[in-house]
C-alpha cells in the first residue's frame, strides 16, 4: 500500500495507528492522530488532509484552507529537514492541488508552479523511487504545456512533453496497479496530444476501474473513475 510513497512501517505504535485510521477511511482520525505523533505522523497527517480534501470535501473554499495549510506545514518541515522526502512531497501535493482550485494559470502567475517543481524535484532526488512524486511531476509538466503552450512552457518552466511521458513510464513501472497514477496519465495523455489520445485514455481509465483497491484511498480513485467513465 505504500509503494507509491515509500512511507516505512512505523516503528511507533500509535503511529501505526494514525496509518491504519487512514487507510479505513478515518481520515479525521488519522489526522488528529498523526498531529498527534509529532514530526514523525505529519506524513500521515498530511496525506490524511488531502486525501480528505480531494475526494470528500464538498466546499470548495474548504478545500483550499486545507490545502494551504497542509503547504505551509510541509514547508516548514521540509525547511528544519531538508533530508525528509514527504516535507518535500506534500508541499508540492498541496500546492498543486490547491493550484488547480484556483486555475494552473493564476497559480503559474503567482510563482506557485517554481515551488511545485522544485519541491517534487526534490523529494525524486532524495527517494528515486517516490512513485506518486514521478505521477505528480508528470502532471506538473503537462498542465503547464497545455496551459501555457509548448514554447513558453519550455522556456518558461522547463516543463516538456517528452520529460511528462517519462515520469508516468516511471511512475507506472513503480506503482503499475495504482488508479490515480493511471487516472493521471490518461489526463494528461489528453492535455499533450488531444482528442486523438481519448481512446488510449479511456483504456487507461478501464484499466483503473478493474483494480482491487488495496484501502479506502484506492476505493475512492476507483470510484472516481468508474463516474468518470459513466459520464
Amino acid at each position: 500500500m505504500h509503494a507509491g510513497d515509500r512511507e516505512p512501517l512505523p516503528k511507533d505504535d500509535k503511529e501505526l495507528d494514525a496509518w491504519t485510521h487512514f487507510h479505513n477511511g478515518a481520515f479525521q482520525k488519522a489526522y488528529e492522530a498523526g498531529l498527534q505523533c509529532g514530526p514523525a505522523g505529519l506524513n500521515v497527517a498530511h496525506k490524511s488532509a488531502c486525501m480528505y480534501a480531494a475526494y470528500i470535501e464538498p466546499r470548495e473554499k474548504d478545500k483550499q484552507d486545507l490545502y494551504l495549510e497542509v503547504s505551509d506545514r510541509a514547508a516548514a518541515q521540509a525547511k528544519a529537514h531538508p533530508e525528509l522526502p514527504g516535507a518535500h512531497y506534500w508541499q508540492a501535493y498541496a500546492l498543486g492541488r490547491y493550484s488547480q482550485g484556483v486555475s494552473v494559470a493564476k497559480a503559474l502567475a503567482q510563482g506557485i508552479g517554481s515551488r511545485v517543481k522544485h519541491a517534487l524535484e526534490t523529494t525524486i532526488q532524495l527517494e528515486p523511487r517516490h512513485a506518486e512524486a514521478h505521477i505528480a511531476l508528470g502532471v506538473f509538466h503537462a498542465e503547464v504545456i497545455d496551459k501555457v503552450g509548448i514554447l513558453i512552457g519550455n522556456m518558461t518552466y522547463g516543463a516538456r512533453k517528452e520529460t511528462s511521458l517519462k515520469l508516468f513510464q516511471q511512475g507506472l513501472l513503480l506503482t503499475p496497479k495504482s488508479p490515480i497514477a493511471l487516472m493521471e496519465y490518461a489526463n494528461s495523455l489528453v492535455m499533450l496530444e488531444g482528442d486523438k489520445r481519448m481512446e488510449d485514455a479511456t483504456r487507461l481509465y478501464e484499466k483503473a476501474v478493474a483494480i482491487h483497491p488495496l484501502d479506502a484511498k484506492e476505493r475512492l480513485e476507483v470510484d472516481m473513475a468508474r463516474a468518470e467513465l459513466a459520464g
